[in-house]
């Protein structure tokens, strides 16, 4: 590689600040925060929403949101088919 022009890239740790799970990756992200990994050594702690151990798709547990009440929104709208 041809130095000084990639940048830094790093051990992070990221946190699912849904389900609380840690894993120990490299990156190119940074933060101020930092949290001390079972090796006894600091890393930078970076926080994400969503991932594998949270994310739908990956943990076969589908959720179905109707917040807005789309669905009976529909059903006035177009009514419900006659079945046969």
């Amino acid at each position: 590689m041809k130095p000084g022009i990639h940048p830094d890239y790093h051990p992070v740790v990221f946190r699912d600040r849904s389900t609380g799970e840690d894993f120990l990756t490299r990156s190119t992200v940074s933060s101020e925060r930092t949290v001390e990994w079972t090796d006894g050594r600091t890393y930078p702690l970076v926080l994400v929403d969503i991932s594998s151990g949270s994310h739908p798709y990956w943990t076969g547990r589908q959720r179905v949101l109707d917040s807005a009440g789309q669905v009976e929104k529909f059903r006035r709208r177009y009514g419900r088919r006659a079945q046969g």
